[in-house]
């Protein structure tokens, strides 16, 4: 009894090997396409393992014998299966195992032949490489047990197989195992168990395949967009075309894309949002359907968005130079590498500026004189927008001085200023309103009269007066003489019409004395002088040094004019202003000698 549970325990293991081998290439199986026959026929090797024990009673016999029955490996058989569809077809089966030819009743009761004439569904997975199937059939079995007599019942078989295609119309049958059941009696029943076969046929052949057709080629679908290049916000339109579609059927379009942008569309065009996209590459998407179970397919296309570029822009001003109140056109060159429309916008540092299209214009009326900054800006369309900026300069020139009277001019260049020259120690303490030599007196009174004439143009004039002194008196004294022979000559000015306001006066003393090289280069320069009166003058030049220091030059502040220093060494009086007599004045202090 332990022997048959073992039998059985192994024919299940079989089975439950071959049902796994063949679930297990079902999935794969079932997601590919292959070429789906309308029949098939394959022959095989069967080797039959009855897994049961045979009881009968010989003829003449009065008891049953019994025996395990051994597996049978001398058999063939052959099936024939017509395909309604890649799933589903009817197989008519037939295989036979015959006996063992063994002579003598106890060599030949283990041993036993077995056929079966079956019909059945079956189940195939197709796939392109290889066909697992499953199957069940029903059908006579015939057990003819080789001491016994041959019996007929209806038996079940169930299994499965697999085939490894070689071609289109060839197949290697790799195994194929069927469960076999059926039930026989060989013998009275009241003393003959059931001879009960709970065994497995196991196959191996070639499968042949004809008829049907190939299978239809899937259908395809190509997308595209337009354009390929955008800016972000710029609208882009998807199409995907589909072909190998079912004609009676109406295709389903579903569109994605990736990054999270928004597509939206049901038919064969799609709208692609780009708004607020960051440069870069992005891909659309459309999944095609027709909703038939291989009516479907997918497609993509990607596009750019590209990086935004400002605007590129230079201005500048014709003219570039101009007078305060004038205008300036200010000329602007933009444009956007991204062929952007443009607006412009103006700006300036001083004056008015007007425009808003490639032209402005500057108004520089109260704007003073000097530079003026014009700023030019080009913005473009987008939103935000990108700007540019340039700037350029506009100079407002410094407007020229009124234009000097013809008089005024005469006036400056009549307005020769002379310095005045004073006798030794003039004019003295005691009479400080005296000093004055005649020749001295004749210089002051044209000066004053051209002067206060000079003053009705430019009543800011001023007569600067600046004293001197020879070096004999000490520095005590020769200030105050100088202040004396400043304010002489001004008390003079003033008594002839010039206002005392428009004088200055400065006290030098014995600072800044004309040296001998000095008056000498005056007195060459003198064209009132011949040769003899120069070598005269050259042979009392420590003399005529001393009277060139007993001065008061006069200077124009409007013009900076100086007093020419021109002795007057042919005035009636010169022989007195060159003098050294006078008061007796402090001696002024001997300088130390340096020791040798």
């Amino acid at each position: 009894m332990s022997s048959r549970f073992q039998n059985r325990g192994f024919i299940v293991a079989l089975l439950g090997l071959v049902l796994a081998l063949v679930c297990g290439s079902g999935p794969l199986a079932a997601a590919q396409d292959q070429y789906v026959p309308k029949w098939e026929f394959s022959g095989q090797y069967s080797f039959f393992y009855p897994g049961a024990d045979v009881h009968g009673v010989l003829p003449l016999g009065l008891l049953p014998l019994s025996s395990r029955l051994e597996s049978n490996p001398r058999g063939v058989g052959f099936d024939l299966t017509y395909d309604f569809n890649r799933w589903f077809g009817l197989t008519l089966d037939t295989s036979t195992h015959w006996g063992s030819g063994e002579k003598g009743t106890f060599n030949r009761i283990d041993d036993a032949a077995f056929s079966n004439l079956s019909i059945g569904p079956k189940i195939t997975f197709r796939h392109r490489h290889f066909s697992p199937f499953l199957e069940g059939l029903v059908g006579d079995h015939r057990l003819t047990p080789d001491a016994f007599h041959d019996i007929d019942k209806l038996g079940f078989m169930a299994g499965g197989g697999l085939d490894v295609n070689v071609s289109r119309h060839v197949a290697l049958r790799l195994i194929r195992a069927d469960y076999v059941f059926s039930n026989y009696r060989f013998g009275p029943a009241s003393s003959t168990p059931a001879t009960e076969i709970r065994g497995v046929r196991l196959q191996a052949g070639l499968n042949f395949m004809f008829g049907g057709a190939p299978p239809p080629p899937p259908p395809t679908a190509s997308c595209s967009v337009d354009p390929t290049d955008v800016f972000a916000g710029e609208p882009v339109t998807a199409h995907a075309n589909g072909t190998g579609f079912d004609s009676k059927r109406t295709i389903k379009y579903d569109w994605s894309a990736n990054q999270g942008v928004k597509v939206n569309g049901t038919d064969a065009s799609a709208t692609v949002d780009t708004s607020g996209l960051q440069p870069g590459p992005y891909k659309v998407s459309a999944k095609l359907s027709d909703g038939s179970k291989h009516g479907f397919t997918s497609c993509s296309a990607g596009f750019n968005v590209k990086t935004p570029r400002p605007p590129e822009i230079s201005c500048s001003p014709v003219p570039d130079r101009l007078k305060a109140g004038s205008t300036s056109t200010i000329r602007t060159n933009a444009s956007s590498p991204d062929n952007r429309k443009l607006t412009y916008s103006y700006s300036s540092s001083a004056g008015h500026i007007s425009g808003t299209d490639a032209t402005a214009t500057l108004d520089t009326a109260g704007a003073q004189p000097g530079p003026i900054t014009v700023t030019c800006n080009a913005q473009d369309d987008r939103n935000p927008a990108l700007t540019a900026s340039a700037t350029t300069t506009v100079m407002v020139e410094t407007p020229p001085p009124p234009a000097v009277p013809a008089e005024v001019k005469e006036l400056e260049t009549k307005l020769a200023l002379h310095s005045i020259y004073f006798q030794t120690a003039r004019p003295t303490e005691k009479d400080p309103g005296a000093g004055l030599m005649g020749s001295q007196e004749e210089v002051l009174r044209t000066l004053a009269s051209d002067f206060t004439r000079y003053l009705k143009y430019k009543p800011d004039a001023h007569l600067i007066l600046s004293g001197h002194a020879d070096s004999r008196g000490s520095a005590d004294y020769n200030k105050a003489l100088t202040e004396r022979r400043v304010d002489r000559t001004k008390s003079f000015l003033v008594e002839h019409g010039v206002p005392a306001g428009s004088i200055e006066v400065q006290s030098f003393g014995e600072q800044n004395q004309l040296t001998a090289a000095d008056v000498k280069q005056q007195m060459q320069e003198n064209p009132d002088l011949s040769p003899e009166d120069r070598q005269k003058m050259l042979e009392n030049l420590p003399v005529i040094v001393l009277a060139n220091n007993r001065r008061v030059d006069v200077s124009l502040n409007t013009t900076g004019q100086q007093s020419v220093r021109r002795y007057p060494f042919n005035a009636k009086d010169a022989l007195a202003l060159i003098s050294t007599q006078g008061e007796k004045r402090p001696a002024a202090k001997k300088k130390p000698r340096p020791k040798k």
